[in-house]
């Protein structure tokens, strides 16, 4: 009975982590839904976003002030999974915004960020 009680409390404080599931890579940078990725994966997602931040830097300067990124899973089933994107650059106080969904987490999180930077450029 104490191995359920234990177990409860466990659960509990998992549901407490998800709703700040947000993570914050340097001061511009902040990724929300990500938590659940495995280590390698979320290496290769930090070097993308990281890149994509460079390149928005690049084009606007001081005018850029943060980056955020959140990941939400839909359609889950077996051995098969949606991943929707949805992005959000500030460029003085100005929102830019992209969504794209995919089956494959690197092509949307990549598109998504393309699709958020060509709005940026217009």
């Amino acid at each position: 009975m104490e191995e359920e009680s234990s177990n409860n409390s466990d659960e509990s404080a998992g549901e407490n982590r998800e709703s700040s599931d947000e993570l914050s890579l340097g001061g511009k940078i902040s990724l929300a839904g990500f938590r659940e990725l495995d280590r390698s994966t979320m290496i290769v997602v930090k070097k993308i976003v990281g890149s994509y931040t460079r390149k928005i830097a690049d084009i606007k300067g001081d005018d850029f002030e943060g980056l955020h990124v959140y990941l939400k899973k839909s359609h889950e089933k077996e051995k098969s999974e949606k991943y929707q994107i949805n992005t959000k650059v500030l460029i003085r106080g100005t929102p830019f915004t992209s969504e794209v969904t995919d089956f494959n987490l690197f092509f949307a999180l990549d598109s998504a960020l393309k699709k958020v930077i060509n709005s940026i450029k217009e």
